[in-house]
């Protein structure tokens, strides 16, 4: 039963990879295009995703940093998009 975890943790890898390549927007991809990474993910089976995890992926884009005038609200609230339904004055008002 043992010799069996490499391979399937191999196959959960791999299938995370092909799945979250197909999703990601081929304009926010590194290095490669679309077809390419899954292509790569699927004929190599631990050097594909750990490639696309590493080189393909997006990168995670980070919040804002706040200052000390802006504390206490959150960052979307820049944008004028309230942070979530209880906050918006509309939603609130129709309850």
């Amino acid at each position: 039963m043992l010799r069996y975890v490499p391979a399937l943790l191999s196959l959960a890898l791999t299938v995370y990879c092909v799945i979250d390549a197909f999703q990601t927007d081929e304009r926010d991809m590194r290095n490669l295009p679309k077809v390419a990474w899954v292509v790569l993910v699927l004929l190599f089976p631990v050097v594909g995703p750990v490639s696309w995890l590493l080189f393909g992926r997006p990168r995670r884009r980070s919040a804002p940093t706040r200052g000390p005038e802006q504390r206490g609200t959150g960052w979307r609230r820049e944008q004028g998009r309230p942070l979530g339904p209880d906050d918006d004055p509309d939603f609130l008002k129709d309850l």
